[in-house]
């Protein structure tokens, strides 16, 4: 669920900076700390969706070099160099996004429990620790997933950038042969770096589910 504010007010959340302030401004529009996680884990979410095409998309570009007969060899090298560029690219939209996820979440769950602590009545108190204590583990799941996805993209795009600069140094006819031997090592990283992304698209479909249901 998309929490839209005016982009006036945007652009004043913006100029204050910092985290006290952006708050103050989101919940005046009735945005607390809880909706800005779930729209954050969406965010994240959708870019690590985005960044499993464009690796998806690296790998069938490099695949086209290898198996390239033709004479336009320079035209297959900077396909090539754009899908990796692409991918470094959205693998900063997801190193970011789960940093901002991770601020929102620590914001929220210090703010959580000090107001556990003004809830008189214990009954009502001991649902509420419960609630977070579920909600903490379920986001324990979540960003580990996230992260254990994230640290299997470097190592992939710089199997890529290898191979790109390789290419860029030797654009002939017998280092496409010797990148063909490797093709079948490019492919089984990129697969199982797609099924970490995919577990992790999974795991945050589940939490905001659940949040949804706690909502």
């Amino acid at each position: 669920m998309k929490h839209l504010v005016p982009v006036a007010t945007c652009c004043l959340v913006l100029a204050l900076g910092c985290s006290s302030a952006y708050y103050g401004v989101m919940e005046k529009f009735g945005v607390e700390k809880r909706d800005i996680l779930v729209d954050r884990v969406e965010e994240g979410r959708d870019a690590q969706q985005d960044a499993k095409v464009e690796f998806q998309s690296a790998l069938a570009a490099f695949k086209s070099v290898t198996d390239f007969h033709g004479d336009q060899l320079e035209d297959e090298y900077e396909n090539l160099k754009s899908a990796y560029e692409d991918a470094n690219e959205q693998v900063d939209e997801v190193v970011a996004s789960i940093d901002a996820i991770e601020r929102v979440a620590k914001d929220l769950f210090s703010e959580w429990k000090a107001e556990i602590d003004q809830i008189g009545a214990p009954d009502l108190q001991a649902q509420s620790r419960t609630l977070l204590a579920d909600t903490k583990a379920r986001y324990a799941d979540l960003i580990a997933s996230m992260k254990r996805a994230e640290s299997k993209m470097q190592p992939v795009l710089a199997a890529f950038n290898d191979r790109v600069l390789f290419l860029k140094h030797n654009l002939n006819a017998q280092a496409i042969a010797s990148l063909g031997k490797q093709a079948g090592e490019i492919d089984d990283k990129v697969r199982e770096l797609v099924l970490d992304m995919e577990a992790s698209i999974s795991e945050a479909d589940a939490f905001l589910a659940s949040m949804e249901s706690d909502g």
